[in-house]
């Protein structure tokens, strides 16, 4: 995938501007796609240029004046042909598990620190998709909001987002009580070998 269709689909929201894109970005596109926000409006100024999404200038008397960009319909052509085309696999490249991978001739201690700190982003991740969770079923419960809903594939990828990190607390879990039942039994060898 690319930014490009990133950004066309998060324009399905509506207009938006470069700013309104980056915090739709962290907040919701995050759990599926990165970018940062040079990155977006570089892609922005692109897509304009190839009339994808377009333009326009909103005047603001304290503040400087904004560009407001929207989808056309080549962009909506563009976007639904995507939608059609076979996605690549994804790949996964995760430094923490080249480092876990590597733990037993280095410094465990560091790496366990390194789990529990995933650990704590997956639960800060979690708790902010909860809270947009909250907002988009707007009091309903989550089958009447997938039945009355206009678009259901934010709900479908922030559904996305919060089981890749409900997974990753589970794995971290199961991790970091390997790592201390081994330490542990590593620390009663030792402090037994003296005595023997």
């Amino acid at each position: 995938m690319s930014l490009k269709h990133a950004v066309l689909a998060a324009l399905l929201e509506g207009e938006a501007s470069g700013y309104d894109l980056a915090k739709i970005f962290d907040v919701s596109v995050a759990n599926f796609w990165a970018a940062t926000p040079q990155q977006l409006y570089r892609e922005l100024d692109r897509l304009d240029e190839a009339g994808l999404i377009t333009a326009r200038v909103v005047e603001q008397e304290r503040r400087p004046n904004k560009r407001m960009f929207s989808l056309t319909e080549p962009g909506l052509r563009d976007l639904a042909a995507y939608t059609s085309t076979p996605p690549r696999p994804s790949a996964v490249r995760d430094e923490l598990m080249v480092q876990v991978q590597a733990c037993d001739e280095g410094d465990t201690a560091a790496v366990r620190g390194f789990v529990a700190r995933r650990m704590e982003t997956a639960r800060a991740k979690l708790a902010r998709y909860d809270r947009l969770r909250e907002r988009m079923l707007d009091g309903r419960d989550e089958d009447t909001y997938l039945a009355e809903a206009e678009r259901v594939g934010p709900y479908l990828t922030l559904m996305r987002g919060r089981f890749f990190e409900e997974e990753n607390l589970r794995w971290g879990e199961r991790a970091l009580a390997v790592l201390d039942r081994r330490a542990a039994a590593r620390n009663g060898v030792a402090e037994a070998a003296p005595r023997g």
